[in-house]
């Protein structure tokens, strides 16, 4: 088991479950918990403004998020879907999403050849530390999904479709169009998996989902060096709120105060020793790296 740093119970974001199944943050954000991966809902129920879908869990979530979306929303459909990134456990629904909504799909341009059937991620690492997941990661599936007809590249402004007040921001690393997305206004992150808030190696972690401030799943990571900045990036922020793509949101200084720790020491806490990419990583074009071939 890859303990990192541990958050405890007071750093919990106070949640409301909610009738449609999801749990709500705030007025105008909920999240849902499919299998080991969240998916995030935008928007305010009660308000006139659309929604926006964020990632959408793996290839058995679509028919959950169908339901939550309308108990949530009624018959509205979301102004957009906006992808963090493209493995299999955020993108494994996106297909049947987009074509059942008809409606586009922001992701960043780096990922795009993951997002239009072009390129396989690069392999996982079993040797990255930890537990039964770290093992198993090489049967992961890796292969690229095809939304071309609904694709669509974020603005260059880094404003979000659908989601005034927030940006979306480059966090590299455990993918090459890594994307979080962040609102000033209320410091709020939601940060894909530059950060998670439990671990991802061991299975009792990521089902039982043991709080705590954690880099990137390990044995999905190919760029340390990258994932190493965005880290720093993401803790130079500030945030008062973060919704991770695993584990419980967190709040507040103590969880501020962990990422900055995270952040400083990325190499000693978050990198797998001796792993597959410690220092060679993966990088788009290079040879062992199977993006954009």
């Amino acid at each position: 088991m890859v303990n990192q740093l541990a958050l405890s119970e007071t750093d919990l974001a106070p949640t409301q479950k909610s009738a449609d199944g999801t749990n709500v943050i705030a007025a105008d954000l909920a999240y849902r918990t499919m299998s080991i991966v969240n998916v995030v809902f935008y928007g305010d129920p009660m308000g006139p403004e659309p929604w926006v879908l964020i990632d959408t869990g793996l290839s058995t979530s679509a028919d959950k998020i169908k339901a939550c979306a309308s108990l949530r929303f009624g018959d509205a459909r979301p102004a957009a879907i906006v992808m963090t990134h493209a493995h299999f456990d955020h993108a494994g629904s996106v297909e049947s999403l987009a074509s059942f909504w008809e409606v586009p799909v922001f992701a960043h341009p780096l990922e795009r050849p993951y997002l239009e059937g072009q390129a396989y991620y690069p392999p996982a690492d079993p040797m990255a530390g930890g537990g039964a997941m770290t093992l198993l990661s090489p049967l992961f599936p890796r292969s690229p999904v095809d939304v071309r007809p609904w694709l669509k590249i974020l603005p260059a402004d880094q404003t979000v479709p659908g989601m005034p007040g927030w940006r979306w921001i480059h966090t590299p690393g455990h993918s090459p169009g890594h994307i979080s997305l962040w609102r000033e206004s209320d410091r709020t992150l939601i940060s894909g998996d530059a950060i998670i808030t439990t671990g991802q190696e061991s299975a009792y972690e990521a089902i039982v989902q043991t709080p705590e401030m954690h880099g990137p799943p390990r044995y999905f990571t190919p760029d340390w060096e990258e994932a190493e900045k965005s880290v720093a990036l993401v803790a130079s922020l500030e945030p008062e709120l973060i919704i991770s793509g695993h584990g419980l949101p967190v709040k507040g200084q103590n969880a501020r105060d962990k990422l900055h720790h995270l952040a400083k020491s990325f190499r000693d806490i978050a990198v797998p020793k001796g792993g597959r990419y410690d220092l060679d990583p993966a990088k788009p074009g290079k040879s062992n790296n199977d993006a954009f071939r």
